[in-house]
């Protein structure tokens, strides 16, 4: 038998949602309600007649696109398969054996897997109320760290910390950690949060800010990810990223997307409006949700046996929740925000279970 080394022979792979299968609407996924930009599914269309070449390995439209609406350079931006790709390749580039690549809490589960790839140990600092803490993190910072990841607005919770936090934190810590800042939901918090703050930090040489097209942009299935590096670390990923990691097709419809922040913001103001309104509803029948920044609410239920009853009864009704078990939140279900009709459905189940 061929065996792989022992240290991937020993993990398990990386679990994404259950779907529930035909006929289940999946709130599990924290994909957008809405649909992307007709602009990019247009430019995305109209792109499929170049299939017979190879996508550019320089995403020259798209670096263009996002660096005018960011006001970056795009010489410093990166576009990867998803964030994920980013991810991977950040950690494979600067953690490995007998280092420690430090998380939160409830920070992105693939980022354990990414640790776990190049045999660095994975770390957890505590949060404070499902929110990060700059003060839990700094104190379990040890001589062995070599990157602190951070996700904000969070995933699960969707709770966000502001931007003198992310500063703060960047300040405390020593100058020879990498701090990536995961902002995947942040274009839901970025009229109160003004993001040319954090991107700045790249500045300083040791600070990466990734985000993705997936969620606010309502384009999943098309993997499209980017993040701002410095300049020195920019040319260390490319060592390791896939030169053609995003189809021309997909570059196409990202930089239409990222053009059309009118229809972005709109999806973004739509959707804020059906969460906010479902999580009031969600309260009122005892529930405890914490403010949400994204796209999605975390769902906190008296315990955890009520969370599976709810669970036993979305599912009976074709409605799937994503368990939060994975995180140790056992009476806790995400809920990803859905057209409203989805949403009445939701709390028409829950208000079966609960009242």
């Amino acid at each position: 038998m061929i065996r792989p080394v022992p240290h991937v022979d020993a993990m398990a792979a990386y679990a994404l949602a259950d779907l529930g299968g035909a006929g289940v609407i999946s709130l599990a996924q924290n994909e957008s309600a809405f649909a992307a930009s007709p602009n990019a599914i247009a430019a995305g269309q109209a792109a499929m007649t170049d299939l017979p070449l190879y996508p550019d390995p320089e995403w020259p439209d798209l670096r263009a696109a996002i660096a005018n609406v960011h006001g970056l350079d795009p010489a410093r931006i990166l576009c990867g398969a998803g964030s994920m790709e980013l991810i991977g390749c950040l950690i494979r580039a600067y953690a490995g054996l007998g280092d420690q690549v430090l998380g939160t809490d409830f920070v992105y589960a693939f980022v354990s897997t990414a640790a776990a790839q190049v045999q660095a140990d994975y770390v957890k600092a505590r949060e404070l109320d499902l929110t990060v803490s700059v003060d839990g993190i700094l104190a379990t910072v040890m001589p062995e760290t070599r990157i602190v990841f951070i996700c904000n607005p969070g995933n699960p919770t969707g709770t966000l910390i502001p931007n003198s936090e992310v500063l703060r934190l960047r300040d405390g810590l020593p100058k020879d950690i990498l701090l990536v800042v995961d902002q995947a939901y942040a274009e839901f918090s970025d009229d109160a949060h003004d993001p040319t703050e954090i991107f700045a930090l790249t500045n300083r040489g040791d600070t990466v800010v990734m985000r993705t097209f997936s969620k606010a942009y309502g384009m999943a299935g098309a993997r499209v990810g980017w993040g701002y590096f410095p300049t020195e670390i920019s040319g260390v990923m490319r060592k390791l990223l896939n030169p053609n990691n995003i189809s021309i097709a997909s570059q196409t419809a990202a930089a239409a997307a990222m053009r059309d922040q009118a229809h972005m913001q709109n999806v973004v103001k739509r959707t804020a409006e059906i969460r906010d309104k479902f999580t009031e509803d969600c309260r009122a029948m005892g529930l405890n949700v914490p403010e949400s920044n994204t796209n999605f609410v975390l769902l906190r239920f008296a315990s955890d046996e009520e969370a599976q009853r709810a669970d036993a009864a979305l599912r009976a009704e074709n409605l799937m929740m994503r368990g939060m078990g994975g995180y140790g939140l056992n009476d806790c279900l995400r809920a990803t925000i859905c057209e409203v009709s989805v949403m009445d459905r939701c709390l028409k189940v829950l208000k079966g279970v609960l009242l």
